[in-house]
């Protein structure tokens, strides 16, 4: 399950929702959550707040990420891919 939400954010055309993520793998957002705080901890994802993010969530792009991102319910912030 944990490498299924690499394989997700890898195959993003673009920002995904946490909630988007969570129905896409059948995952509750709490427990997805968690898994994603694991792959930070490994080094895979990097955790990140965006201060250029205006309006909702559906409204914000992540043109600095061209991967795809992960937004909290918490507040605005950016999950990507680890490239180093």
């Amino acid at each position: 399950m944990l490498y299924q939400i690499l394989e997700a954010l890898e195959a993003a055309n673009g920002p995904v929702s946490l909630d988007e993520l969570s129905r896409q793998l059948q995952i509750e957002p709490g427990a997805l959550e968690g898994m994603i705080a694991f792959w930070v901890r490994k080094g895979r994802l990097k955790d990140t707040a965006v201060s250029g993010c205006a309006g909702s969530r559906r409204g914000c792009t992540c043109g600095a990420y061209p991967k795809g991102c992960v937004f909290s319910n918490a507040g605005l912030r950016v999950i990507v891919l680890n490239d180093s």
